[in-house]
């Protein structure tokens, strides 16, 4: 399995910017895509993004859609989610995922990192 491991949450007021990153252990054709996923206080797990290494599939959740954006440094074996005009609702944990083949739905992904928490303040 591929060992991922984010970084870059934090504390950020409305409107402002954050970038995470999500460093894997190892690249193989089980880590083909690249997801983020985020969980807010008592609610399920959300899709936010997915990314191939190639760089020529990625797509978004509808509610940052044009706010964030995923892309990858292959050089460093890192995933990256930029998020800009961050609001109060973008407040969850965020997790980084790997997947066997291109998806939008958590249980293609079978590597989890821990997390790193986002925390917007209106």
């Amino acid at each position: 399995q591929v060992q991922l491991v984010e970084s870059g949450g934090g504390l950020v007021q409305a409107g402002g910017s954050l970038r995470l990153s999500c460093v894997a252990s190892k690249r193989t054709l089980s880590s083909y895509a690249m997801g983020w996923f985020r969980q807010a206080p008592g609610k399920e797990r959300e899709f936010v993004s997915v990314v191939t290494w190639s760089g020529t599939a990625r797509s978004y959740a509808d509610s940052v859609k044009g706010r964030f954006t995923t892309f990858t440094d292959n050089a460093k074996n890192t995933v990256y989610l930029q998020m800009h005009s961050l609001k109060a609702e973008d407040t969850a944990l965020y997790y980084c995922a790997s997947a066997p083949r291109y998806s939008s739905t958590s249980t293609d992904f079978d590597s989890w990192g821990q997390g790193t928490q986002v925390i917007v303040s209106s």
